[in-house]
């Protein structure tokens, strides 16, 4: 039964991404040249699986979203006036962490920096494929200091290494970001991401807090963030993972990512894994925070939640919507969607100069 009164799935549970009035036609015919955009087909196991199919599924879904994204990238123009430059930082492990830098060659007063944490639940991608790379550099030419975080995910080519790898990784590069800020000539220091970056920023800065460190950030602009855990088992607050279900992302998808990021308990709570569960303790002490979401996410409504609760917490907050845009849409779509990537770079580098 219909209700076209209610949107997306709640309206009609037929209707996909690529026939909900309120999507970008431009995204609609990016994903039709991949045949993408449809309801996807249902996976053949759910997170309750046995650990190695889970970590077989999220290699296979690193190569696509990979093939994706890069045949998306090759789609947008060369980005010029960047200088690049690579470090290799000793990590809490005794691993190795590689921070790639992008930043404007005409720039050489301070600036504002970034610490980019790259998308992927905490499971897949790394922070140095073509999307990235040029999601870096615009950052840069826009008048930033971008810094790339490659930290250890829990499934694919940087896997698997569970919860709290990724998130130590990303502490111990916001910790070298400050201690190296009159080298690398920073203003100040902001921490970004989307979708599991964005769990990682609210995350990194939590654990920044808890350990007396917070000072150390002088703002976060966290995107689409993958923050609830609520995927296994739903949760009716959240009403867009109906609302918008399966688009662009699969929830069941999420449920797995969320399984290999908190194995010992998939159903975790832990506010350094998931923040939305953060009290307003562990909230009260963080920077002014940007939080932006996608009017066509399932993510939406954990982002506006977790909004809800920094401004509860007494915390100089800031919400936005992007609409017309799935999950980071914003900014995987750069040429289909030229003003909405345009609007959040704007918005993250005017962000970053106002605090």
């Amino acid at each position: 039964m219909t209700n076209p009164h209610l949107p997306g799935k709640l309206g009609d549970p037929k209707r996909a991404l690529n026939s909900d009035p309120r999507t970008l036609p431009g995204i609609v015919q990016a994903l039709a040249a991949f045949d993408l955009g449809g309801d996807p087909e249902p996976l053949p196991f759910d997170w309750q699986a046995p650990r190695d199919a889970l970590l077989s599924w999220a290699e296979a879904g690193e190569q696509g979203f990979n093939a994706l994204l890069g045949a998306l990238a090759e789609q947008c123009p060369a980005i010029t006036g960047i200088a690049r430059s690579t470090e290799v930082i000793a990590g809490p492990d005794g691993n190795d962490i590689t921070l790639y830098i992008s930043r404007p060659e005409a720039e050489t007063g301070p600036l504002p920096g970034v610490l980019y944490l790259h998308g992927g639940g905490m499971g897949i991608l790394n922070a140095n494929t073509g999307h990235y790379t040029r999601l870096r550099d615009n950052l840069a030419a826009a008048g930033l200091v971008a810094i790339s975080v490659e930290f250890r995910n829990s499934g694919g080519d940087l896997g698997p290494h569970p919860f709290p790898a990724g998130l130590n990784d990303c502490s111990a590069a916001l910790d070298w970001m400050h201690e190296n800020r009159s080298q690398l000539g920073l203003s100040k220091i902001i921490v970004s991401g989307e979708s599991g970056g964005g769990n990682l920023t609210m995350a990194t800065a939590i654990k920044a807090g808890r350990e007396g460190r917070i000072d150390r950030i002088d703002g976060l602009y966290a995107m689409c963030p993958f923050v609830s855990n609520a995927y296994a088992k739903g949760d009716p607050t959240l009403v867009s993972l109906e609302e918008n279900t399966d688009y662009f992302i699969q929830i069941s998808s999420l449920a797995i990512l969320s399984a290999l990021y908190t194995p010992e308990d998939p159903l975790s709570q832990d506010p350094l894994a998931w923040p939305l569960h953060a009290s307003a303790a562990d909230l009260a002490p963080l920077p002014p925070t940007t939080i932006s979401v996608n009017q066509l996410d399932p993510l939406r409504d954990e982002g506006l939640a977790l909004f809800g609760k920094l401004v509860a917490a007494g915390v100089k907050a800031t919400g936005r919507m992007v609409p017309g845009t799935p999950h980071s849409g914003d900014i995987v779509f750069e040429a289909a969607a030229p003003e909405a990537y345009a609007s959040t770079i704007r918005d993250i580098v005017g962000f970053a100069r106002a605090l």
